[in-house]
């Protein structure tokens, strides 16, 4: 599939966003085909440049996850000049994308309003931690924080543990997401008005939104929904077991499954037959006696074993993997989730590749992470026009 074909080929994204949910929006649609340039610090870049574990000379593991398909150019925004840079791309570009602190843009002179009179039909999202016209509206985001105040953490483990945090940013990465879907759509409104849109996106709208059926649950309930962990809370059996060499995935999705189950699986038809357990329903009432019958006879067996029995039953199910098996697995490799780079100093370097498919393709990873400022000097001289002098100006005097 070549750039002319990609669905957003076309279309230029300014991303003068940092740390993840607004760069994972704009890495969303650079992977769809549109060419993003991410400004960055001159000196220290995207503060997630420092964590991680380090790649080369100026990325990061942290960094390379959210920073694909870009191309990166160094300003610096509290000068004159870096500004007018800014304006100058900005009116070259469909859509900006910034999560300065509140009123931050609008000091440094490249808020919607003053972004507007430069670019009338701009597509300006702004990624904030809460509403911005709301009384928490000067409050910084962060996704720990949010996950603990919308609730999500109390969903999250086991019944006997403390309230506990997703294992990476999920407030962060699917404000990321909900930001590209309300940019896709300001795109083909401007494709039939011919006008721009201001898109206003908080944190904790959308930690809030994760919160799904278990949301709503509560809000019936009037009070918090159990926590069941790694089981699931209307469907038994249905969730991980500790077979005698491993872990596994176990779901039972309906009444003839689990005779199936019992029968076929487990060798266990007196369970089959007992009227505790005839309907989900049932098996839901029953459940601790249950799973103690059926975590005794998982344990009793390999999990090789259980893994083709369960399939020849036709019962969903499927190993429980570390994060490394996972990706080096050839599940993966099949699929072709992994791209290989070469970088000058680290060497061969694998990033997470997109994962669109568009006509039976995978959309390619047409840029590997940029390393700071990498873009600079090409997107100045190519967009804006500048020669080789008026470079050099600009970075003798800090700019960029």
């Amino acid at each position: 599939m070549n750039e002319q074909t990609l669905p957003l080929s076309g279309v230029r994204v300014l991303d003068l966003s940092r740390v993840l949910a607004g760069p994972q929006c704009a890495m969303v649609l650079g992977d769809l085909g549109a060419e993003v340039i991410k400004v960055e610090h001159p000196q220290r870049g995207d503060d997630t440049r420092d964590w991680g574990i380090k790649v080369g000379e100026t990325q990061t593991t942290y960094f390379n996850s959210v920073n694909r398909n870009k191309r990166s150019v160094t300003v610096n925004l509290q000068s004159d000049a870096g500004r007018q840079v800014v304006l100058d791309l900005a009116k070259q570009s469909d859509v900006i994308i910034q999560n300065f602190k509140f009123g931050g843009a609008e000091k440094l002179g490249i808020g919607y309003q003053q972004i507007r009179e430069v670019k009338p039909d701009i597509i300006y999202c702004s990624i904030a931690g809460y509403g911005t016209n709301g009384p928490e509206a000067t409050r910084p985001g962060y996704d720990l924080v949010v996950q603990g105040e919308s609730g999500l953490m109390s969903i999250n483990g086991e019944s006997s543990q403390p309230p506990l945090k997703f294992g990476v940013a999920v407030v962060d990465m699917f404000t990321g997401m909900y930001s590209a879907q309300a940019v896709l759509a300001a795109l083909y409104s401007r494709q039939r008005t011919g006008e721009g849109r201001h898109i206003q996106m908080a944190l904790y709208d959308c930690g809030v939104m994760i919160s799904s059926y278990y949301g709503l649950e509560s809000l019936l309930m009037k009070k918090d929904p159990p926590r069941f962990g790694n089981a699931h809370p209307s469907i038994v059996p249905y969730g991980v077991f500790d077979a005698l060499d491993g872990r596994l995935v176990i779901t039972v999705g309906n009444n003839s499954q689990f005779q199936r189950f019992c029968c076929d699986v487990i060798d266990r038809q007196d369970l089959a037959n007992d009227p505790r357990f005839a309907t989900n329903l049932e098996r839901t009432k029953h459940r601790t006696e249950l799973l103690a019958e059926i975590n005794a006879e998982v344990a009793k067996r390999p999990r090789q074993q259980l893994l083709e029995t369960l399939t020849a039953a036709g019962i969903p199910n499927g190993e429980v993997l570390g994060i490394y098996d996972a990706l080096s697995s050839e599940r993966s490799a099949q699929a072709g989730l992994l791209h290989q780079y070469s970088d000058p100093q680290a060497g061969d370097v694998k990033v997470l590749a997109p994962p669109y498919r568009f006509d039976s393709h995978r959309l390619p990873l047409r840029r590997p992470p940029p390393s700071l400022g990498e873009g600079t000097n090409d997107v100045l001289q190519d967009l804006l026009g500048m020669d080789d002098h008026q470079i050099s100006a600009l970075r003798s005097d800090g700019v960029i």
